[in-house]
């Protein structure tokens, strides 16, 4: 049997927050979870081309926040804020009470593991070389700062007939470890020959010297 654990439900409640934070009973609890991810799925489509890394969803009695972390906000945001406006009235048809969106800007996307993951995926949804596109990532990963990325690519790799794990790793990536920042991305690449799963892992070194930077 394998003792494999998600990074992110790993870290909650220790060193990473909850990426919905509400409180509900009963059936009320099952329908605002799938409303969560019906609105992560309708902003992940809608904004395909913005590069959103999180989407965080906080409701209070009268009223729901969605704050998106994105790479490129300025297709979230459009001109004078027109989208914005459109997108608030959309989530509020959705989720049936008032809505306030929130835009954060991911300032270095290379070392984003959300994004680390999509590129490469898209890359090999345009038919690139898995290898070339692994190494750039981690290339650019830790010329950004990152201690140690690790990226894993899993399938049909190169449209051979037989599915293979295949890793490019650099520095170092603790990844049972609760004191170091360890940012977990998945993405999935649909190509000709079947999907091709992306894992990033990406250390960004201990907590106490990321707080003591943010001081």
């Amino acid at each position: 049997m394998g003792h494999k654990i998600h990074p992110l439900g790993f870290r909650i409640g220790i060193t990473e927050p909850h990426r919905s934070v509400w409180f509900a009973k009963g059936r009320k609890y099952a329908q605002l979870v799938l409303q969560d991810a019906q609105i992560r799925d309708y902003l992940k489509r809608k904004f395909a081309s913005a590069a959103i890394e999180k989407i965080l969803i906080e409701r209070k009695a009268d009223r729901m926040t969605v704050t998106l972390h994105a790479g490129r906000p300025g297709v979230i945001i459009g001109k004078r804020g027109a989208e914005v406006d459109a997108l608030t009235k959309s989530l509020e048809k959705l989720a049936g009470q008032a809505v306030k969106v929130q835009i954060n800007e991911v300032r270095k996307p290379e070392i984003s593991a959300q994004l680390v993951a999509e590129n490469v995926a898209e890359q090999l949804e345009r038919r690139g070389s898995f290898r070339r596109a692994m190494k750039r990532a981690v290339e650019n990963a830790m010329r950004e700062g990152a201690r140690g990325i690790l990226i894993k690519v899993g399938g049909r790799l190169g449209g051979a007939e037989i599915a293979r794990t295949e890793r490019d790793h650099a520095g170092s990536v603790p990844m049972n470890s609760l004191n170091t920042c360890i940012d977990y991305g998945y993405a999935m690449a649909r190509t000709t020959a079947g999907a091709i799963g992306v894992r990033v892992w990406i250390n960004h070194g201990p907590y106490a010297q990321l707080q003591e930077k943010e001081a």
